[in-house]
Protein backbone atom coordinates (compact mmCIF):
# COMPACT_ATOMS: atom_id res chain seq x y z
CA UNK A 1 0.00 0.00 0.00
CA UNK A 2 0.89 3.27 -0.85
CA UNK A 3 2.59 5.48 1.88
CA UNK A 4 -0.14 7.48 3.86
CA UNK A 5 1.69 9.03 6.30
CA UNK A 6 1.56 12.49 4.77
CA UNK A 7 -1.85 12.44 3.24
CA UNK A 8 -3.96 13.83 5.91
CA UNK A 9 -6.83 12.04 7.18
CA UNK A 10 -8.91 9.63 5.35
CA UNK A 11 -12.01 11.16 4.08
CA UNK A 12 -15.39 10.54 5.81
CA UNK A 13 -17.06 7.73 4.27
CA UNK A 14 -20.88 7.33 3.47
CA UNK A 15 -22.22 10.67 4.68
CA UNK A 16 -25.23 12.58 2.88
CA UNK A 17 -22.19 14.86 1.86
CA UNK A 18 -20.15 11.59 0.19
CA UNK A 19 -23.28 10.38 -1.33
CA UNK A 20 -23.35 13.23 -3.59
CA UNK A 21 -19.85 13.41 -5.07
CA UNK A 22 -18.16 10.63 -3.58
CA UNK A 23 -15.34 11.14 -6.61
CA UNK A 24 -13.08 13.20 -4.22
CA UNK A 25 -12.88 10.31 -1.14
CA UNK A 26 -12.21 7.66 -3.88
CA UNK A 27 -9.14 9.81 -5.96
CA UNK A 28 -7.94 9.85 -1.72
CA UNK A 29 -8.50 5.74 -1.18
CA UNK A 30 -7.22 5.02 -4.55
CA UNK A 31 -4.02 6.96 -4.37
CA UNK A 32 -3.54 6.49 -0.44
CA UNK A 33 -5.62 3.40 0.96
CA UNK A 34 -6.59 1.30 -2.84
CA UNK A 35 -7.67 -1.88 -0.51
CA UNK A 36 -8.93 -0.57 2.10
CA UNK A 37 -10.92 -2.30 5.12
CA UNK A 38 -13.59 -0.04 6.47
CA UNK A 39 -17.02 -0.48 8.52
CA UNK A 40 -20.32 0.11 6.59
CA UNK A 41 -23.08 1.68 7.82
CA UNK A 42 -24.75 -1.83 8.69
CA UNK A 43 -21.97 -2.43 10.88
CA UNK A 44 -20.38 -4.92 8.67
CA UNK A 45 -16.41 -4.23 7.79
CA UNK A 46 -15.70 -5.13 4.38
CA UNK A 47 -12.54 -4.31 1.94
CA UNK A 48 -13.23 -1.43 -0.24
CA UNK A 49 -11.53 -2.03 -3.55
CA UNK A 50 -10.73 1.41 -5.86
CA UNK A 51 -7.94 1.36 -8.56
CA UNK A 52 -8.82 0.00 -12.02
CA UNK A 53 -6.31 -2.99 -12.48
CA UNK A 54 -6.57 -4.17 -8.87
CA UNK A 55 -11.13 -4.06 -9.18
CA UNK A 56 -10.52 -5.74 -12.57
CA UNK A 57 -8.58 -8.48 -11.23
CA UNK A 58 -11.02 -9.00 -8.03
CA UNK A 59 -14.22 -9.33 -10.05
CA UNK A 60 -12.59 -12.22 -11.89
CA UNK A 61 -11.30 -13.63 -8.62
CA UNK A 62 -12.48 -17.45 -8.44
CA UNK A 63 -11.88 -17.19 -4.55
CA UNK A 64 -13.96 -14.09 -4.22
CA UNK A 65 -17.23 -16.49 -4.21
CA UNK A 66 -20.76 -14.48 -4.47
CA UNK A 67 -22.11 -17.42 -2.15
CA UNK A 68 -22.81 -15.47 1.08
CA UNK A 69 -22.22 -19.04 2.72
CA UNK A 70 -18.75 -17.79 2.52
CA UNK A 71 -19.23 -14.95 4.61
CA UNK A 72 -17.86 -15.18 8.45
CA UNK A 73 -20.09 -13.20 9.88
CA UNK A 74 -20.62 -11.79 13.09
CA UNK A 75 -23.79 -12.08 15.29
CA UNK A 76 -24.34 -8.48 14.48
CA UNK A 77 -23.73 -8.63 10.96
CA UNK A 78 -25.87 -11.44 10.15
CA UNK A 79 -28.23 -10.89 7.42
CA UNK A 80 -26.55 -7.66 6.46
CA UNK A 81 -25.14 -8.48 3.00
CA UNK A 82 -27.18 -9.11 0.15
CA UNK A 83 -31.02 -7.81 -0.68
CA UNK A 84 -33.29 -7.13 2.34
CA UNK A 85 -35.95 -9.89 2.33
CA UNK A 86 -34.32 -12.38 -0.08
CA UNK A 87 -33.68 -15.00 2.57
CA UNK A 88 -36.95 -15.47 4.21
CA UNK A 89 -38.56 -15.44 0.65
CA UNK A 90 -36.45 -18.58 -0.36
CA UNK A 91 -34.85 -16.16 -3.21
CA UNK A 92 -31.25 -16.47 -2.50
CA UNK A 93 -30.60 -18.88 -5.50
CA UNK A 94 -30.12 -15.87 -8.10
CA UNK A 95 -26.80 -15.11 -10.33
CA UNK A 96 -26.32 -12.75 -7.82
CA UNK A 97 -25.45 -15.48 -4.98
CA UNK A 98 -24.52 -18.38 -6.57
CA UNK A 99 -20.95 -19.53 -8.37
CA UNK A 100 -20.05 -21.96 -10.70
CA UNK A 101 -21.54 -24.79 -11.95
CA UNK A 102 -24.73 -23.92 -10.62
CA UNK A 103 -24.07 -19.97 -12.22
CA UNK A 104 -23.45 -21.28 -15.12
CA UNK A 105 -26.55 -23.30 -15.90
CA UNK A 106 -28.55 -20.76 -14.46
CA UNK A 107 -26.90 -18.26 -16.41
CA UNK A 108 -27.02 -20.36 -19.77
CA UNK A 109 -31.09 -20.57 -19.62
CA UNK A 110 -31.84 -16.87 -19.74
CA UNK A 111 -28.78 -15.58 -21.52
CA UNK A 112 -30.44 -16.00 -25.10
CA UNK A 113 -33.24 -13.83 -23.56
CA UNK A 114 -30.48 -11.22 -23.78
CA UNK A 115 -27.91 -11.02 -26.72
CA UNK A 116 -27.60 -7.87 -28.09
CA UNK A 117 -29.69 -9.99 -31.47
CA UNK A 118 -32.28 -10.88 -29.12
CA UNK A 119 -32.80 -7.23 -27.57
CA UNK A 120 -32.74 -5.19 -30.90
CA UNK A 121 -36.17 -7.17 -31.69
CA UNK A 122 -37.41 -5.52 -28.22
CA UNK A 123 -36.41 -1.71 -29.97
CA UNK A 124 -39.91 -0.62 -31.02
CA UNK A 125 -41.53 -1.79 -27.51
CA UNK A 126 -39.03 0.56 -25.85
CA UNK A 127 -39.79 3.29 -28.38
CA UNK A 128 -43.34 2.75 -28.26
CA UNK A 129 -42.96 3.06 -24.33
CA UNK A 130 -40.86 6.03 -24.12
CA UNK A 131 -43.10 8.06 -26.04
CA UNK A 132 -46.10 7.11 -24.28
CA UNK A 133 -44.18 7.95 -20.98
CA UNK A 134 -43.29 11.79 -22.74
CA UNK A 135 -47.10 12.03 -24.22
CA UNK A 136 -47.85 11.98 -20.72
CA UNK A 137 -46.01 15.31 -19.56
CA UNK A 138 -44.48 17.03 -22.93
CA UNK A 139 -47.78 19.67 -22.94
CA UNK A 140 -46.63 20.58 -19.45
CA UNK A 141 -43.14 22.48 -19.79
CA UNK A 142 -41.91 20.43 -17.05
CA UNK A 143 -41.54 16.82 -15.60
CA UNK A 144 -39.47 15.02 -12.90
CA UNK A 145 -37.31 12.56 -15.17
CA UNK A 146 -37.19 10.25 -12.60
CA UNK A 147 -40.46 9.62 -11.97
CA UNK A 148 -42.22 10.37 -15.29
CA UNK A 149 -39.03 8.93 -17.39
CA UNK A 150 -36.29 7.01 -16.01
CA UNK A 151 -38.34 4.65 -13.45
CA UNK A 152 -41.37 3.65 -14.93
CA UNK A 153 -39.57 2.78 -18.52
CA UNK A 154 -37.02 -0.17 -17.29
CA UNK A 155 -40.03 -1.70 -15.15
CA UNK A 156 -42.71 -1.81 -18.32
CA UNK A 157 -39.93 -3.06 -20.13
CA UNK A 158 -38.77 -5.87 -18.32
CA UNK A 159 -42.02 -6.59 -16.98
CA UNK A 160 -43.24 -7.47 -20.86
CA UNK A 161 -40.23 -9.75 -21.13
CA UNK A 162 -40.71 -11.75 -18.43
CA UNK A 163 -44.19 -12.24 -19.57
CA UNK A 164 -45.98 -10.18 -16.35
CA UNK A 165 -49.68 -9.41 -17.94
CA UNK A 166 -50.50 -5.31 -18.01
CA UNK A 167 -52.98 -5.23 -15.19
CA UNK A 168 -50.67 -6.63 -13.17
CA UNK A 169 -47.11 -4.62 -14.17
CA UNK A 170 -48.56 -1.68 -11.94
CA UNK A 171 -48.45 -3.82 -8.83
CA UNK A 172 -44.69 -4.61 -10.22
CA UNK A 173 -44.19 -0.62 -10.14
CA UNK A 174 -45.43 -0.07 -6.63
CA UNK A 175 -43.10 -2.85 -4.92
CA UNK A 176 -40.12 -1.75 -6.82
CA UNK A 177 -40.71 2.42 -6.22
CA UNK A 178 -40.72 1.26 -1.85
CA UNK A 179 -37.68 -0.73 -2.86
CA UNK A 180 -35.85 1.97 -4.53
CA UNK A 181 -37.35 5.07 -1.58
CA UNK A 182 -36.25 2.47 0.93
CA UNK A 183 -32.96 1.58 -0.16
CA UNK A 184 -30.86 3.44 2.12
CA UNK A 185 -33.42 3.60 5.13
CA UNK A 186 -35.38 1.13 6.70
CA UNK A 187 -34.63 -2.42 5.19
CA UNK A 188 -38.41 -3.48 6.32
CA UNK A 189 -40.03 -1.95 3.25
CA UNK A 190 -37.62 -3.47 0.99
CA UNK A 191 -38.16 -6.79 2.29
CA UNK A 192 -42.02 -5.83 2.61
CA UNK A 193 -41.86 -5.46 -1.29
CA UNK A 194 -38.91 -8.66 -2.19
CA UNK A 195 -42.48 -10.88 -0.20
CA UNK A 196 -44.72 -9.42 -2.10
CA UNK A 197 -42.89 -10.01 -5.14
CA UNK A 198 -42.13 -13.51 -4.15
CA UNK A 199 -46.05 -14.34 -3.26
CA UNK A 200 -47.35 -13.03 -6.71
CA UNK A 201 -44.12 -14.64 -8.82
CA UNK A 202 -44.63 -18.31 -7.29
CA UNK A 203 -48.97 -17.41 -8.68
CA UNK A 204 -47.53 -16.27 -12.01
CA UNK A 205 -45.50 -19.47 -12.21
CA UNK A 206 -47.96 -21.72 -11.92
CA UNK A 207 -50.25 -19.59 -14.27
CA UNK A 208 -47.66 -19.94 -16.69
CA UNK A 209 -47.36 -24.05 -16.47
CA UNK A 210 -51.17 -24.03 -16.52
CA UNK A 211 -50.90 -21.30 -20.04
CA UNK A 212 -47.56 -20.41 -21.30
CA UNK A 213 -46.77 -17.80 -23.76
CA UNK A 214 -44.10 -16.95 -25.51
CA UNK A 215 -42.00 -14.81 -22.55
CA UNK A 216 -39.07 -15.66 -20.17
CA UNK A 217 -40.56 -16.84 -17.17
CA UNK A 218 -42.63 -19.44 -19.76
CA UNK A 219 -39.60 -20.31 -21.06
CA UNK A 220 -37.64 -20.70 -18.14
CA UNK A 221 -40.62 -23.25 -17.00
CA UNK A 222 -40.08 -25.28 -20.49
CA UNK A 223 -36.42 -25.43 -19.35
CA UNK A 224 -37.33 -27.35 -15.78
CA UNK A 225 -39.62 -29.23 -17.97
CA UNK A 226 -37.20 -30.21 -20.60
CA UNK A 227 -34.81 -31.46 -17.65
CA UNK A 228 -32.31 -28.84 -16.80
CA UNK A 229 -33.18 -29.22 -13.47
CA UNK A 230 -34.78 -25.54 -12.76
CA UNK A 231 -36.72 -25.78 -9.28
CA UNK A 232 -39.81 -23.28 -8.79
CA UNK A 233 -37.31 -21.45 -6.20
CA UNK A 234 -34.77 -21.43 -8.47
CA UNK A 235 -37.48 -20.00 -11.40
CA UNK A 236 -38.50 -17.63 -8.96
CA UNK A 237 -35.46 -16.30 -7.85
CA UNK A 238 -34.09 -15.67 -11.37
CA UNK A 239 -37.48 -13.61 -12.68
CA UNK A 240 -37.04 -11.97 -9.25
CA UNK A 241 -33.11 -10.79 -9.62
CA UNK A 242 -33.95 -10.05 -13.52
CA UNK A 243 -36.44 -7.55 -12.32
CA UNK A 244 -34.63 -5.99 -9.11
CA UNK A 245 -31.18 -6.03 -10.99
CA UNK A 246 -32.68 -5.24 -14.52
CA UNK A 247 -34.75 -1.85 -13.47
CA UNK A 248 -32.75 0.47 -10.78
CA UNK A 249 -29.23 0.00 -12.66
CA UNK A 250 -31.61 1.30 -15.77
CA UNK A 251 -32.92 3.84 -13.72
CA UNK A 252 -30.26 5.51 -12.70
CA UNK A 253 -28.17 5.19 -16.02
CA UNK A 254 -30.93 7.17 -17.84
CA UNK A 255 -31.10 9.55 -14.43
CA UNK A 256 -27.77 10.14 -14.33
CA UNK A 257 -26.80 10.34 -17.35
CA UNK A 258 -29.35 12.97 -18.40
CA UNK A 259 -27.92 15.05 -15.45
CA UNK A 260 -24.57 14.93 -16.45
CA UNK A 261 -25.64 16.17 -20.05
CA UNK A 262 -27.08 19.01 -18.74
CA UNK A 263 -24.30 19.82 -16.52
CA UNK A 264 -22.13 19.22 -19.24
CA UNK A 265 -24.05 21.89 -22.18
CA UNK A 266 -21.03 21.34 -24.75
CA UNK A 267 -21.03 17.65 -24.70
CA UNK A 268 -25.44 17.44 -24.88
CA UNK A 269 -24.88 19.96 -27.88
CA UNK A 270 -22.23 18.26 -29.38
CA UNK A 271 -25.31 14.69 -28.88
CA UNK A 272 -28.08 17.09 -29.95
CA UNK A 273 -25.95 17.64 -33.10
CA UNK A 274 -25.22 14.22 -33.87
CA UNK A 275 -28.46 13.16 -33.54
CA UNK A 276 -30.35 15.72 -35.57
CA UNK A 277 -27.81 14.51 -38.41
CA UNK A 278 -28.80 10.94 -38.20
CA UNK A 279 -25.61 9.30 -36.80
CA UNK A 280 -25.64 7.25 -34.12
CA UNK A 281 -22.26 6.85 -33.33
CA UNK A 282 -21.71 9.73 -30.85
CA UNK A 283 -25.03 8.44 -28.55
CA UNK A 284 -23.19 4.79 -28.03
CA UNK A 285 -19.91 5.87 -27.48
CA UNK A 286 -21.60 8.44 -25.31
CA UNK A 287 -23.64 6.07 -23.14
CA UNK A 288 -20.87 4.09 -22.41
CA UNK A 289 -18.85 7.32 -21.75
CA UNK A 290 -21.88 8.48 -19.15
CA UNK A 291 -21.41 4.24 -17.43
CA UNK A 292 -18.13 5.37 -16.72
CA UNK A 293 -18.36 9.14 -15.56
CA UNK A 294 -21.02 8.34 -13.00
CA UNK A 295 -22.70 4.90 -13.30
CA UNK A 296 -25.57 3.48 -11.72
CA UNK A 297 -23.76 0.94 -9.91
CA UNK A 298 -21.24 2.61 -7.12
CA UNK A 299 -19.84 -0.75 -5.29
CA UNK A 300 -20.28 -4.29 -7.20
CA UNK A 301 -22.50 -6.70 -5.31
CA UNK A 302 -20.67 -8.50 -2.41
CA UNK A 303 -18.08 -10.81 -2.68
CA UNK A 304 -16.51 -13.41 0.08
CA UNK A 305 -13.25 -14.71 0.31
CA UNK A 306 -13.03 -18.70 -0.40
CA UNK A 307 -9.46 -18.78 1.49
CA UNK A 308 -6.59 -16.31 2.45
CA UNK A 309 -5.77 -13.96 -0.49
CA UNK A 310 -4.10 -11.33 -1.52
CA UNK A 311 -5.51 -7.82 -3.39
CA UNK A 312 -3.58 -4.80 -4.09
CA UNK A 313 -1.12 -6.00 -1.17
CA UNK A 314 -3.33 -6.49 1.61
CA UNK A 315 -4.03 -9.68 3.14
CA UNK A 316 -8.01 -10.54 2.89
CA UNK A 317 -8.61 -13.56 5.35
CA UNK A 318 -11.38 -16.19 4.29
CA UNK A 319 -14.60 -14.99 5.03
CA UNK A 320 -14.15 -11.22 4.52
CA UNK A 321 -16.15 -9.85 2.46
CA UNK A 322 -14.93 -7.88 -0.52
CA UNK A 323 -16.52 -4.87 -2.19
CA UNK A 324 -15.23 -3.52 -5.75
CA UNK A 325 -16.16 -0.11 -6.30
CA UNK A 326 -16.97 0.52 -9.77
CA UNK A 327 -17.45 3.98 -9.22
CA UNK A 328 -13.46 4.33 -8.23
CA UNK A 329 -12.00 2.11 -10.62
CA UNK A 330 -13.75 4.21 -13.88
CA UNK A 331 -12.32 7.58 -12.93
CA UNK A 332 -8.54 6.16 -12.12
CA UNK A 333 -6.25 8.09 -14.47
CA UNK A 334 -3.70 5.28 -14.29
CA UNK A 335 -6.56 3.73 -16.73
CA UNK A 336 -8.06 7.32 -18.11
CA UNK A 337 -7.23 9.80 -19.47
CA UNK A 338 -8.57 13.44 -17.68
CA UNK A 339 -10.86 10.71 -16.16
CA UNK A 340 -12.74 13.39 -14.20
CA UNK A 341 -13.96 14.91 -17.81
CA UNK A 342 -17.51 13.99 -19.39
CA UNK A 343 -16.08 13.07 -23.06
CA UNK A 344 -19.03 11.33 -25.19
CA UNK A 345 -16.59 10.54 -27.89
CA UNK A 346 -14.26 8.52 -25.58
CA UNK A 347 -13.50 5.41 -27.57
CA UNK A 348 -10.54 3.55 -25.04
CA UNK A 349 -13.04 3.09 -22.81
CA UNK A 350 -13.19 -0.27 -21.33
CA UNK A 351 -15.00 0.50 -18.25
CA UNK A 352 -16.19 -1.56 -15.40
CA UNK A 353 -19.98 -0.06 -15.21
CA UNK A 354 -21.40 -3.54 -15.98
CA UNK A 355 -18.65 -5.98 -13.99
CA UNK A 356 -16.23 -7.71 -15.50
CA UNK A 357 -16.15 -11.86 -15.52
CA UNK A 358 -18.92 -14.62 -15.56
CA UNK A 359 -20.43 -12.28 -13.78
CA UNK A 360 -20.84 -9.42 -16.18
CA UNK A 361 -24.32 -7.89 -16.22
CA UNK A 362 -26.18 -10.32 -18.16
CA UNK A 363 -28.95 -7.21 -19.09
CA UNK A 364 -26.22 -4.43 -20.11
CA UNK A 365 -27.72 -5.05 -24.09
CA UNK A 366 -30.97 -4.19 -22.93
CA UNK A 367 -29.89 -1.32 -20.30
CA UNK A 368 -27.99 0.05 -23.03
CA UNK A 369 -30.82 -0.06 -25.77
CA UNK A 370 -33.60 1.77 -23.04
CA UNK A 371 -30.74 4.21 -22.17
CA UNK A 372 -30.18 5.37 -25.65
CA UNK A 373 -33.74 5.41 -26.87
CA UNK A 374 -34.84 7.76 -23.47
CA UNK A 375 -31.57 9.94 -23.83
CA UNK A 376 -32.06 10.53 -27.73
CA UNK A 377 -35.51 10.80 -27.29
CA UNK A 378 -35.87 12.89 -24.16
CA UNK A 379 -33.25 15.52 -26.17
CA UNK A 380 -35.45 15.21 -29.73
CA UNK A 381 -38.86 16.15 -27.66
CA UNK A 382 -37.77 18.01 -25.22
CA UNK A 383 -36.00 21.29 -26.72
CA UNK A 384 -34.42 24.19 -24.31
CA UNK A 385 -34.29 20.99 -21.46
CA UNK A 386 -32.89 22.57 -18.45
CA UNK A 387 -32.89 22.10 -14.57
CA UNK A 388 -35.92 23.29 -13.14
CA UNK A 389 -33.86 23.59 -9.56
CA UNK A 390 -30.33 24.64 -8.57
CA UNK A 391 -28.06 21.38 -8.72
CA UNK A 392 -27.22 21.63 -4.84
CA UNK A 393 -31.00 21.15 -4.11
CA UNK A 394 -30.95 17.89 -5.51
CA UNK A 395 -30.57 14.45 -3.23
CA UNK A 396 -28.87 11.26 -4.49
CA UNK A 397 -30.58 8.34 -2.99
CA UNK A 398 -29.06 6.60 0.32
CA UNK A 399 -27.75 3.00 0.09
CA UNK A 400 -24.26 0.89 -0.58
CA UNK A 401 -24.41 -0.58 -3.76
CA UNK A 402 -26.85 1.85 -6.19
CA UNK A 403 -26.28 5.86 -7.28
CA UNK A 404 -28.98 7.66 -8.48
CA UNK A 405 -30.77 10.85 -7.91
CA UNK A 406 -34.06 10.74 -5.88
CA UNK A 407 -35.76 13.79 -8.55
CA UNK A 408 -34.49 15.25 -11.44
CA UNK A 409 -36.69 18.33 -12.15
CA UNK A 410 -36.90 19.68 -15.17
CA UNK A 411 -38.18 22.78 -17.72
CA UNK A 412 -38.37 22.88 -21.24
CA UNK A 413 -40.32 24.28 -24.59
CA UNK A 414 -42.76 22.23 -26.99
CA UNK A 415 -42.28 21.17 -30.80
CA UNK A 416 -44.70 21.60 -33.53
CA UNK A 417 -46.51 18.10 -33.14
CA UNK A 418 -46.25 17.42 -29.90
CA UNK A 419 -49.46 16.75 -27.64
CA UNK A 420 -51.37 20.25 -26.81
CA UNK A 421 -53.33 20.71 -23.37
Amino acid sequence: MTDNSTAGPAPALFTWEFATDPYPAYAWLRENAPVHRTALPSGVEAWLVTRYADARAALAEPRLSKNPAHHAESPHAKGKTGIPGERKAELMTHLLNIDPPDHTRLRRLVSKAFTPRTVALFAPRVQELTDQLIDAFVADGRADLIHDVAFPLPIYAICDLLGVPREDQDDFRDWAGMMIRHGGGPRGGVARSVKKMRNYLAELIHRKRENPGDDLISGLIRASDDGEHLTENEAAAMAFILLFAGFETTVNLIGNGMYALLRNPDQRERLEASLAAGESGLLATGVEELLRYDGPVELATWRFATEALTLGGQAVAEGDPVLVVLAAADRDPERFTEPDTLDLSRTDNQHLGYGHGIHYCLGAPLARLEAQTALATLLRRLPELRLAVEPGDLRWRGGLIMRGLRTLPVEFGTRAGDPQV
